[in-house]
Order: C-alpha cells, then sequence, then structure tokens
C-alpha cells in the first residue's frame, strides 16, 4: 500500500512540476513561442 501511495505522490509531483516549469505564464513554451517570434521578425527585416 505504501508503495502505491508513494508512486501516486510521486506521479503527482512530477505533473505538477511539469505544468509550473513548461506551461507556467513564463514558461518554456511561452519563451520559445517569443523568440521564435523575435527570430522571424529579424528574418523578415534582412534584406536579399
Amino acid at each position: 500500500m505504501k508503495a502505491i501511495l508513494m508512486t501516486v505522490m510521486l506521479l503527482v509531483t512530477a505533473v505538477l512540476l511539469y505544468t509550473s516549469i513548461a506551461e507556467g505564464e513564463n514558461g518554456t513554451k511561452a519563451q520559445l513561442g517569443r523568440s521564435g517570434s523575435a527570430m522571424a521578425e529579424s528574418i523578415g527585416r534582412l534584406s536579399p
């Protein structure tokens, strides 16, 4: 029983960490989106 409880708690902790790190307002996904937009603007400003 203790092993099942520990496993469930570990999974919950992993999910909470993922959502706070990757999905948060300043998370990884948001930062990648901002940097991608900035790169696209830089490339768009280049003159051939």
